[in-house]
């Protein structure tokens, strides 16, 4: 994989200061924009982000998930400690689903999976690269939706089944499909195409933490998608099994000699990495 070190120039929008689609006592749940983090970075400058704002008001909050800084979408933050602790353990044992929309380069068709581990790269942060000895497995169903031919790049919707940070756009990367806008993974004619990572987080669906009772948020993604494929809270009823069923003999994954004799298959939970690493 080509390392693509842009520069990091942290301006994060001011209007609206959160963008709110809910809110009680319990949990407010935003739409994030993209070129803001989730959290606050290790410097000082990169302080602002969505959590801080969130805890300007609820000082007890904090992010029970995050999106990387370029990923805008649906994002939801724990206010008390209870509400912190029974999100976490639902995103920890996957009782979470998540749906993403994205345009990636060049011509995708039909639907498959990539199935790839994947771990922090320790000499080069905050990039994320495949290892078949030591990575954590992640796994990515994907689904084309339309291809502009104009631009030459495809609407896909994803749906990730693991958590790795920056799954999504080392999964797409690998299959020869970066994501557009992507400053760490994509090459310079895929990065300039657009004004930022046309990467969006349209739907979150989880159990409050009080009452139980099943929650789902719809977002607009902030880039231009053809009307016939907004996204919508239908798309989190999609059946997977037949996606799952035509793609076990079609999806990128390691073979059995990709892999090292003592290797041990780690296991797949939603844990992210350091603050700075969801650049």
């Amino acid at each position: 994989m080509t390392l693509n070190r842009r520069p990091f120039n942290y301006d994060p929008p001011l209007i609206p200061f959160l963008d709110i689609l809910y809110e009680d006592s319990d949990i407010m749940v935003v739409n994030k924009p993209a070129t803001i983090l989730s959290v606050p970075g290790k410097l000082k400058q990169h302080h602002d982000s969505i959590l801080a704002r969130v805890k300007s008001i609820y000082p007890e909050a904090f992010a029970v998930h995050r999106l990387d800084y370029g990923t805008s979408g649906v994002l939801v933050v724990g206010l008390n400690k209870p509400a912190i602790s029974n999100l976490g353990k639902q995103f920890i044992s996957r009782l979470v689903s998540k749906v993403y929309v994205a345009w990636v380069d060049g011509k995708l068709e039909g639907t498959g999976a990539v199935d790839l581990p994947l771990i922090l790269d320790l000499d080069n942060r905050p990039f994320q690269k495949v290892d078949f000895t030591v990575g954590k497995p992640a796994l990515t169903y994907y689904q084309a939706l339309s291809y502009d031919a104009a631009r030459d790049c495809t609407l896909v919707r994803l749906y990730p089944q693991t958590g790795r940070s920056h799954q999504l756009r080392v999964h797409m990367q690998q299959l020869g499909h970066s994501i557009l806008g992507d400053h760490l993974y994509a090459d310079d004619r895929v990065y300039e195409s657009v004004p930022h990572l046309n990467l969006h987080a349209a739907l979150l669906r989880f159990k409050h933490p009080t009452s139980d009772e099943w929650m789902q948020f719809c977002a607009p993604a902030p880039f231009a998608i053809p009307p016939e494929h907004a996204p919508a809270l239908s798309w989190l009823d999609v059946d997977l099994a037949p996606l799952i069923e035509h793609t076990l003999t079609t999806m990128l994954k390691p073979t059995f000699a990709d892999v090292a004799p003592d290797a041990v298959p780690g296991t797949a939970s939603d844990s992210e990495s350091p603050a700075d690493a969801n650049k």
